[in-house]
């Protein structure tokens, strides 16, 4: 997850696949709440968001269910899940939107239509920070990946600042060191770390974004020598150096549906970036993470239920909630 890049689908969904869903019995001690938090000011507001964000998605789901997770997870790492990611830059601040590892984000299109339906039917009330939260799940749903309760209650963020989300957004090019301590910075673990790595099952990556690993690996233009020669081949024919709109499946074959193709590819040592290899690769990551615990030759309910959890604890990240923050009437700009 880290930078690269209806009614009637719901139904379909439903009907034909077995969509695994994780239950928040209680409120949270952030002091978020299930759908019973907006009670009757909004009292359908997850009905009013699966339906819009199935509707938007329709013909493009994988991708922008890709897009859009990235996006929950790149606003969770900034300040907290407050909604400071969707802010546009002005005249006398660069926002969260315009920092490196943000500028390839997309789908700011799907979480305005969705605010804006919300806005007509109850407005005032749904903060943008639930919405996203709600729109990354319902997304990965729509490709028959796990659903998992969202727990309510955000409040929307005033401040976004580029420089913050360079500093903490974890990066591909990190190694294992490097990215549980940006995990420890906002309270997950390194089982989470792996989980939501898994997200990379789908989606696709600027090459820019791992071509290092191909060519100039140690500063002698080498490749990685922890990943497959093969891959290396065949990556290269995609990405000649230097090349900078390019992109590739993170997990070919696959990068469509929500699977543990990811987690198969990391033990043939195909994963694409240095934070990927590094969960199997690094010495001091042996000790602490076993992806294939999540590999089934039957079933991906072990891997769904992880992400789940893990989802909603990251999603529980530095939280505004009563009186902090605001509800935005616009998304992408504070009051």
């Amino acid at each position: 997850m880290v930078r690269p890049e209806i009614p009637s689908i719901f139904s379909r969904h439903f009907v034909v696949f077995f969509v695994v869903v994780f239950a928040v019995k209680t409120a949270n001690s952030k002091g978020l709440e299930l759908e019973s938090f907006y009670g009757k000011k909004c009292p359908n507001v997850e009905g009013i968001v699966k339906n819009k964000t199935g509707q938007l998605l329709e013909n493009n789901a994988a991708p922008l269910a890709a897009a859009l997770l990235r996006m929950h997870f790149h606003d969770c790492f900034v300040r907290g899940c407050d909604g400071s990611v969707l802010i546009n830059s002005t005249s006398q601040n660069k926002a969260e939107k315009d920092a490196i590892p943000n500028q390839t984000l997309r789908g700011w299109n799907i979480i305005d239509a969705v605010k804006s339906e919300l806005e007509k039917q109850c407005p005032g009330v749904v903060s943008c920070a639930d919405i996203l939260a709600l729109v990354a799940r319902d997304a990965v749903a729509l490709i028959d990946g796990p659903s998992w309760e969202v727990p309510l209650g955000r409040r929307d963020g005033k401040v976004s600042s580029a420089s913050e989300a360079l500093q903490k957004i974890p990066l591909p090019l990190s190694n294992f060191t490097v990215l549980k301590q940006n995990f420890a910075d906002v309270n997950l673990t390194v089982n989470d770390l792996a989980v939501l790595a898994g997200a990379h099952t789908i989606g696709r990556a600027h090459c820019f974004t791992f071509t290092n690993r191909l060519y100039n690996f140690t500063g002698k233009g080498d490749a990685d020598p922890s990943m497959h020669a093969k891959y290396v081949k065949t990556l290269k024919k995609r990405c000649p150096p230097a090349d900078t709109t390019t992109t590739v499946e993170m997990d070919p074959g696959s990068a469509k549906h929500f699977d543990d193709g990811y987690y198969r590819r990391l033990t043939q040592r195909r994963g694409l970036f240095s934070s990927d290899a590094a969960l199997v690769s690094a010495a001091a990551a042996q000790d602490h993470v076993d992806v294939k615990q999540f590999i089934s030759n039957t079933s991906t309910a072990a891997f769904f239920r992880a992400f789940g959890e893990s989802m909603v604890r990251m999603g529980n990240i530095g939280v505004l909630t009563g009186t902090q923050g605001e509800i935005r009437k616009v998304c992408s700009r504070v009051n």
